[in-house]
């Protein structure tokens, strides 16, 4: 049987020289269960990935973002489902982020990012910083 392919947008949220990170919550699939990403999600049919970014993070943080440059995509094979997923570097709006979706949330240098436990989609994008 083929496994669901999805279309996955990720924003790399910079502020000074710190990059937003946050901790998935517990999932059906240990391999990225309480795992670390950069916030984002699924794009949705006739949604452009920049209205994706800033619905999910709407969504799963209440707060506003601006969408910068694409920096780039990769793919990654997990064992029940595909990605193709592409990050944007954004900027942080007013505010500060809620934990609506995620277990937690830190503000890392690019140095201390290699220190957590990455999904391995949002670990390939590491190298792209």
């Amino acid at each position: 049987m083929a496994k669901n392919h999805y279309t996955v947008v990720a924003a790399v949220i910079k502020d000074g020289d710190k990059f937003l990170c946050m901790q998935r919550c517990r999932s059906k699939y240990d391999y990225i269960s309480e795992h670390w990403e950069f916030p984002g999600g699924k794009v949705e049919d006739g949604e452009t990935e920049h209205h994706t970014l800033l619905r999910e993070i709407r969504e799963e943080m209440d707060w506003d973002i601006f969408v910068g440059k694409k920096i780039g995509t990769v793919v990654q094979d997990y064992p029940d489902f595909c990605i193709t997923l592409t990050a944007y570097l954004c900027k942080a709006g007013d505010g500060e982020p809620k934990l609506l979706d995620h277990l937690d949330s830190r503000w890392l240098t690019r140095e201390e990012l290699s220190d957590l436990n990455w999904t391995a989609g949002d670990r390939q994008l590491l190298d792209l910083l």
